[in-house]
C-alpha cells in the first residue's frame, strides 16, 4: 500500500466530498490496476491510500495532477492552493501553510483594499489559485501568478455576470438552479475545482440576482464578478 497527501482541500460535508473525490480518481485511474481509499488529515487535506500493482504509477500521476502541500517554498517559483480566508487587509492563500497576500501584492487587480478587491473578483474561500513567492521585508509573501491575474480580468472583462460557487457538486448547483427556474439565464456551469464552480449568466442576467436566488438552497459561499464588456 502506498499512502500519498495531496493538494486537495475536503471541507463542508466530508462525506460527500470525499464521494465526490473518489468518484472523479477512480475514473482517472480506470485503466491501472489499483483501489483507492480516501481520508482527511487533520490540516483538511485528502490522503489516499493506493494499493495494486499500479500504486507507484498512480502516486506519481496522482502528485503531477493535483501537487502536494509543502511546508516549505522558495521566493519566485509559483504554487498552486486555495483561498484559505479574507480579511479586510490580507487575503490567505493556503499552499500547505498560509500566505498572505495584502494590498502592495494585489495591485494586480486594481485599487482598493484586499476585502474590496476579492469582493470585485469573487474571491472566496477554497478558490483554487495559483501564486508566486515573494520576500518582503525578510517575510515571505504571495501575489497572484499573472496567468491567474489574467484568469480574474478575463471573468471581470467579460460581457457576461459569473457567479463564484463552493462546497457545492454540480448536481446541488443544477437543482438549485432548476428550483429557482433560473435556467434560461444560465449560460453554462464551469467547474474550477472538486466543489467549485462559476455560473456563467447570460447577457441580460444580473449576477447578484442569481446569488439571491440560488443561495438560500445552497449551504455555500457565493462571489459574484460583475461582467463588463470592453
Amino acid at each position: 500500500m502506498k499512502t500519498i497527501v495531496i493538494l486537495q482541500p475536503v471541507y463542508g460535508n466530508q462525506k460527500r466530498a470525499i464521494r465526490s473525490l473518489k468518484a472523479l480518481i477512480d475514473n482517472e485511474l480506470k485503466a491501472l490496476e489499483v483501489e483507492c481509499e480516501i481520508s482527511v488529515t487533520p490540516e483538511g487535506w485528502a490522503e489516499l491510500q493506493l494499493e495494486g500493482e499500479d500504486e507507484e504509477v498512480s502516486a506519481n500521476f496522482l502528485h503531477s495532477k493535483y501537487g502536494s502541500p509543502v511546508k516549505k517554498a522558495e521566493v519566485g517559483k509559483l504554487y498552486k492552493g486555495f483561498i484559505k480566508a479574507v480579511e479586510e487587509a490580507v487575503i490567505i492563500v493556503d499552499i500547505g501553510f498560509p500566505v498572505k497576500l495584502g494590498a502592495e501584492e494585489l495591485k494586480g487587480l486594481g485599487r482598493g483594499k484586499p476585502k474590496q478587491l476579492a469582493a470585485r473578483f469573487g474571491i472566496i474561500p477554497f478558490l483554487p489559485v495559483e501564486v508566486e513567492i515573494l520576500e518582503r521585508k525578510k517575510e515571505l509573501r504571495g501575489s497572484f501568478s499573472k496567468e491567474q491575474l489574467d484568469r480574474f480580468w478575463a471573468w471581470k472583462k467579460a460581457g457576461t455576470d459569473r457567479v463564484i460557487v463552493n462546497s457545492a457538486t454540480r448536481s446541488e448547483l443544477k437543482s438549485a438552479i432548476k428550483k429557482t427556474r433560473h435556467g434560461r439565464d444560465i449560460y453554462e456551469i464551469e467547474r474550477l475545482g472538486l466543489l467549485e464552480h462559476a455560473v456563467v449568466c447570460r447577457e441580460s442576467t444580473d449576477g447578484p440576482g442569481i446569488v439571491a436566488a440560488i443561495g438560500p438552497l445552497l449551504k455555500s459561499q457565493l462571489g459574484v464578478v460583475i461582467g463588463k464588456s470592453e
